[in-house]
């Protein structure tokens, strides 16, 4: 399978049901998973290299999900070998007084990242039309004029397209990953949160609760990908039943989407070069 197998088309309906929660795997082992996913991550710690020193661009990561469905794990294996100084990671809980008072977009925009650096959002401005189009109380709690009505997802849709067609003509690559795991595998992995001490810190009741809303996810989840995958920032619905599976999936879709931005080295000037050989005279000739 090739990574675009994954990608979500632009204005066509989706059906998550039909959408597979798992697929062949792409590795043969767990010693070749281990090696692919070395070569993955060595890939992409060269690739943010040559992202920072182009200066050029910026890459925004964003990962949404049903809980369980290994966001976290994703994050943590397929970004463990680039430099910390050019990937940050934010999470995104539920809002603040404060985050309520703005737009559904302040919260998150403020921590855009910068050119020649990787950003990572752990859940995003996307909750806005997935947690808060669920549960309604909370769209009652930011306070909506009320003329939005029945509208306001797709006006929601047309913020968010809008602001991720200004963030690519401005440099800011946006790639998108929906972690599309089974209701049956999220009842395993809470099984297992809760039979493993180590993993009981995971889990809370409100896991379940909100896995009694399931359909009402999966029909948020359809209108938004459907609404807001595109050309220049696309939607990846990754089955996530196999977790390895998916981390490759994942490291591969993102080393092509960087590989395909054409970087180079800034190029080093006659004068420049001539300046260089001459420190280096002086480096050669000078003593410990």
């Amino acid at each position: 399978m090739k990574p675009d197998d994954f990608r979500v088309p632009e204005g066509k309906k989706l059906h998550l049901r039909k959408w597979p929660t798992k697929v062949r795997r792409v590795y043969k082992s767990k010693a070749h998973y281990r090696e692919m996913l070395g070569e993955h991550v060595g890939r992409l710690d060269a690739l943010q290299q040559l992202l920072y020193a182009s200066d050029q661009y910026a890459v925004l990561l964003i990962f949404q999900a049903m809980d369980a469905a290994g966001k976290d794990g994703v994050i943590r294996h397929v970004m463990s070998g680039v430099n910390p100084q050019g990937c940050q990671v934010f999470s995104f809980k539920h809002p603040s007084a404060s985050e309520l008072a703005h737009d559904f977009l302040w919260r998150t925009t403020r921590n855009l990242p910068e050119r020649g650096k990787i950003g990572i959002f752990n859940r995003s401005y996307y909750e806005e039309v997935l947690i808060a189009r669920v549960h309604p109380e909370i769209l009652h709690a930011e306070n909506v004029p009320e003329d939005g009505g029945k509208k306001i997802w797709e006006e929601r849709f047309r913020s968010i397209t809008g602001l991720e067609r200004h963030l690519h003509a401005n440099g800011t690559r946006v790639i998108k990953f929906f972690l599309h795991l089974s209701k049956e595998e999220q009842r395993k992995r809470f099984l297992a949160r809760i039979d493993e001490p180590e993993k009981n810190w995971k889990f809370s009741t409100g896991d379940i609760e909100e896995r009694g809303f399931w359909k009402d996810y999966m029909h948020a989840y359809e209108q938004c990908l459907a609404a807001t995958s595109t050309r220049e920032s696309p939607w990846y619905a990754i089955p996530a039943d196999d977790k390895e599976n998916a981390r490759l999936i994942v490291s591969q879709i993102v080393v092509d989407r960087l590989e395909a931005l054409d970087m180079h080295y800034p190029p080093t000037s006659p004068e420049r070069r001539r300046e260089l050989q001459v420190i280096r005279k002086r480096l050669a000739k000078a003593s410990g």
